[in-house]
């Protein structure tokens, strides 16, 4: 069983900046890829920055250019650095890490972006 806590999430004014972190611990014997997802009310869930292998990354094209996605390996640990943050990245940030065979995801972080 693996178990992830996230941190980082809060309220910010358009234009600011946010770092999300994601900490996997327990029976963790390989990750094949980390990432973080964000849902709206109503809407689906949709993956927002994903890191494969520890280095292949990806990204929404709503975010490619302002946020980063990086892990520290060492750490089991993901982070998601948000910069020129917009107020239609209002979310649920979830932290979602998949391992041979299982996924796992977080319990959810609250992201505000208001004046």
């Amino acid at each position: 069983q693996v178990q992830l806590a996230e941190s980082g999430g809060g309220l910010v004014q358009p234009g600011g900046s946010l770092r999300l972190s994601c900490a996997a611990s327990g029976s963790i014997s390989s990750i094949n890829a980390m990432g973080w997802y964000r849902q709206t009310p109503g809407k689906e869930r949709e993956l927002v920055a994903a890191i494969i292998s520890g280095q292949l990354t990806h990204y929404a094209d709503s975010v490619s250019g302002r946020f980063t996605i990086s892990r520290d390996n060492a750490k089991n640990t993901v982070y998601l650095q948000m910069n020129s943050l917009k107020p239609e990245d209002t979310a649920v940030y979830y932290c979602n890490v998949e391992t041979p065979g299982s996924g796992y995801w977080g319990q959810g972080t609250q992201v505000t972006v208001s004046s």
